[in-house]
């Protein structure tokens, strides 16, 4: 297999994305990532929520002092771009308000970890042309947001369009292609099963390298390098509630696969995973790196 690079993305939020006000595995998961890490010699980035980063500050200074990169990931997880299918309490929010939002986000995460995000990411990676063009002017090297699953089109890192953000453009800013392996049959309305998350711990650090490996073909087939980026959560390396949650008015159930597996099987799956990439050759890089390679 060709050599590919890799970019290990972790989006740190409450536990399970918006569906809860806990940071359980901000608290627990973050110190078994960062130890998978150190042990295979790679670096990462972590994408902040403002929120995150206020409640745990010194999550952000320990991941930087490691030597990761810490990026932004909306105030509040909130749904800040296109969305690309219905999510019942979900609606995004108006484009006229992004700009605000991302310089809010942009300046909280800069007071608490000492340096300016220069990297982003949209929840379930819903981006938009106001995303991007905001992220411009603020400026940003890499929006870590395409969900190649979804538009099927952006194989490798690129300058999208202020008028179209999925299209080559003259943006200085560069769109990180999320890994989907496009080499597979979807089954699914909207191509989800394409993508590689929560593969890992649901199916296995060895199912995803057969995808990996499918994707690589797909990627020599058409004369391009494979580019794999990658999203995590801490709270999917530490026990998460199956069933009902309770939060305040209600309770919310997550799917079953959202929370399956998660704990100790995401932790030795997510070391084997990195372990079976370095031995393949793969190059690791942050996002801010891999955008400043196109």
């Amino acid at each position: 297999m060709s050599a590919m690079q890799v970019v290990l993305g972790f989006d740190m939020e409450t536990d399970i994305g918006s569906w809860t006000s806990f940071y359980e595995g901000m608290r627990h998961g973050t110190p078994r990532i960062l130890e998978i890490l150190d042990r295979h010699g790679v670096t990462a980035t972590f994408f902040f929520t403002g929120d995150a980063a206020k409640k745990h500050p010194e999550a952000v200074r320990e991941i930087r002092a490691r030597g990761h990169e810490i990026g932004s990931h909306t105030l509040f997880h909130e749904t800040i771009g296109d969305a690309l299918y219905d999510i019942p309490g979900q609606t995004p929010i108006l484009p006229e308000e992004v700009p605000l939002r991302l310089e809010r986000c942009t300046e909280l995460i800069a007071d608490i970890g000492g340096i300016r995000p220069v990297s982003f990411r949209c929840p379930r990676l819903f981006g938009s042309n106001a995303v991007v063009n905001a992220l411009e002017r603020l400026g940003y090297l890499a929006d870590a947001t395409y969900p190649l699953f979804y538009f099927r089109e952006r194989l490798t890192p690129y300058h999208p369009s202020a008028h179209d953000w999925t299209q080559e453009g003259e943006l200085s800013i560069v769109e990180l292609p999320n890994f989907a392996d496009l080499s597979m049959e979807s089954h699914d309305a909207y191509g989800r099963d394409r993508d590689q998350w929560p593969k890992f711990r649901t199916e296995g650090a060895e199912a995803v390298l057969k995808h990996i490996d499918g994707f690589a073909g797909y990627c020599r087939e058409r004369g391009v390098e494979p580019f794999l980026c990658f999203y995590f959560h801490p709270w999917e390396f530490h026990p998460m509630p199956e069933g009902e949650i309770w939060q305040g008015e209600g309770a919310v159930r997550p799917d079953p696969f959202i929370v399956k597996n998660c704990g100790p099987h995401a932790v030795e799956q997510l070391d084997r995973l990195i372990g079976a990439l370095k031995s393949r050759g793969a190059e690791f890089l942050q996002a801010k790196h891999a955008a400043e390679r196109v």
